[in-house]
């Protein structure tokens, strides 16, 4: 853990219900997703990451148009992507769309790139999934050349080359870009060795069991000569007024989104059992009261020495309104609460929380 923690939000633009159950419409939740944003930055909160998704479930296709939105209506919040599937893309059209993004928030752009997990924007754009680990391998090389923001000179296989293009429009300082993983130990190291910060994806089990993998990531930067980079933390949440309070109202929702991606996947039904144990000590579900989820929080920074943590707060058809009830504690008592204690930590053994 170095420097200042950073408390963010994730969201994956889920197709929720109304308060009457009925389902909103891909528009309706859009435009709900933009509310959320305003909302985190009138808290106090660092980064607001919004997902892309091309299936029914889920509003979200082009981010960055949602980003910009909320740009406009914000002041200093971070904003960006979580993920974009750069397999399926085109890294010099993400630049230029996410260095637009910096342009019009003053600085404030973001993106995490990754794999993704889902297959639909692969035949979408007409992508083969046998070249699933080639298209991303080459597509971040050629990303990689695209952030120095010089002429670039660059050939591939799956992609045309480049012979000395600039790309406009130009970012006024760096564009910050993360690489988001789910537990590889070969996409660690490809992150180190291009430098670049790390998004831990833990969406199951304890912060705990990737702290070797955070350990690799430090450990390969070094031997790559870069300089120490931040890591942060990706995992679900909900936060109400009480332990029981959040559970009993996240439950259906997370059982419901769980049970309707296992049958894609070939995955058993979940359980409730299954879901408080997420919820408890030694699982990667962050929900409950925002004391308990402080606690957590903590305990995982130090566990994995992140930076940052971001809560993915939208689950599912979790309602609107319980999402805005969430941001709004998160920002208001989980966040003043984490920082008080990973200071009093940081006082108490200054050599340990220095990394």
């Amino acid at each position: 853990m170095t420097g200042a923690i950073e408390l963010g939000l994730d969201t994956f633009g889920d197709v929720t219900v109304a308060p009457d159950g009925t389902t909103l419409s891909h528009a309706e939740v859009l435009r709900n997703v933009v509310a959320e944003g305003e909302l985190a930055d009138r808290v106090g909160l660092d980064f607001f990451g919004v997902g892309e998704h091309h299936r029914e479930d889920f509003a979200v296709s082009a981010p960055e148009v949602v980003l910009a939105a909320i740009a406009a209506r914000t002041e200093r919040i971070h904003l960006g992507s979580a993920v974009t599937v750069l397999s399926s893309d085109d890294p010099v059209r993400v630049f230029q769309r996410f260095s637009t993004l910096d342009a019009l928030s003053n600085g404030r752009a973001e993106v995490i790139l990754g794999r993704g997990s889902f297959i639909e924007s692969f035949p979408l754009f007409g992508y083969d999934l046998a070249q699933y680990q080639q298209l991303f391998d080459e597509k971040l090389d050629l990303f990689a050349e695209l952030l120095k923001q010089e002429p670039v000179t660059w050939n591939g296989t799956l992609r045309p080359s480049l012979d000395g293009q600039r790309v406009y429009p130009e970012v006024a300082g760096d564009l910050t870009t993360w690489i988001g993983v789910g537990g590889s130990p070969e996409s660690v190291v490809r992150a180190a060795k291009y430098g670049l910060p790390l998004v831990l994806a833990i969406i199951g089990g304890s912060a705990r069991r990737f702290a070797p993998l955070a350990d690799l990531y430090r450990r390969a930067l070094a031997q790559f000569g870069t300089p120490l980079q931040p890591i942060a933390i990706h995992s679900p949440g909900f936060i109400a007024e009480t332990d029981e309070q959040a559970l009993e109202e996240l439950w259906p929702h997370y059982e419901g989104m769980h049970n309707r991606i296992g049958r894609e996947r070939g995955w058993g039904p979940t359980s409730r059992e299954q879901f408080e144990h997420e919820a408890g000590p030694d699982g990667a579900l962050y929900a409950g009261s925002p004391e308990t989820v402080a606690a957590k929080i903590v305990d995982s920074i130090v566990q994995i020495g992140a930076s940052r943590f971001d809560l993915k707060y939208s689950s599912g058809t979790l309602p609107h309104e319980a999402s805005m009830r969430t941001i709004e504690l998160y920002g208001t008592v989980v966040a003043p609460l984490v920082r008080e204690r990973l200071a009093a930590l940081a006082e108490a053994d200054p050599v340990s929380s220095a990394g």
